[in-house]
């Protein structure tokens, strides 16, 4: 599998519906969607599309979606807000349990490690091993102890890769500095 997740990019809020076209104003809430997809020269990427939450909930989804979440829109020159809390992000690995897509499992990987890096899932049972498969258990932070964990698989993706899609996902789930 390694070699095999591609390149990621993950935007920042557009001002506009990617349906519509019609912009997303100051403090309005809209929905931003992951989307999962081809570059220009066939790479696969990750993007992230901004949608007015009228057209999302008249049924409008795009192509490839990959995961979402509300969000407001900000004022100009507002300092960036974290897009997405430990909730989202939690439902987003736990809503991607079933993908069979390599990339969208390496999606689901990352968001697991961010999630354990800020104590809000815990590492329990250890690293389980299946064969060539590697699967780590996490339990949310403060489930009871006695619950069945969930699994993840290691997609085996290459460091570079794995920093690199950590970086970028790092800019929609961060506050700026």
């Amino acid at each position: 599998m390694a070699g095999t997740a591609g390149t990621y990019e993950l935007g920042r809020f557009s001002g506009e519906c990617a349906s519509s076209r019609t912009p997303i104003f100051p403090r309005q809430e809209f929905i931003a969607a992951l989307v999962d997809g081809l570059d220009d020269e066939g790479h696969p990427v990750l993007r992230r599309l901004d949608f007015a939450s009228d057209i999302w909930q008249s049924g409008v989804r795009p192509d490839g979606l990959v995961s979402f979440w509300k969000s407001v829109a900000p004022e100009p020159g507002e300092k960036r807000q974290m897009f997405v809390d430990d909730e989202t992000l939690l439902e987003m690995v736990q809503r991607t349990s079933e993908e069979s897509d390599v990339r969208r499992r390496a999606f689901r990987w990352i968001l697991a490690l961010v999630l354990l890096r800020r104590k809000a899932l815990k590492l329990v049972d250890g690293i389980i091993h299946e064969g060539e498969n590697e699967f780590w258990a996490f339990r949310p932070r403060g489930a009871d102890p006695s619950s069945e964990p969930f699994r993840i698989q290691n997609p085996r993706i290459r460091e570079e890769e794995l920093r690199e899609l950590a970086d970028q996902l790092g800019d929609i789930i961060r506050a700026d500095a």
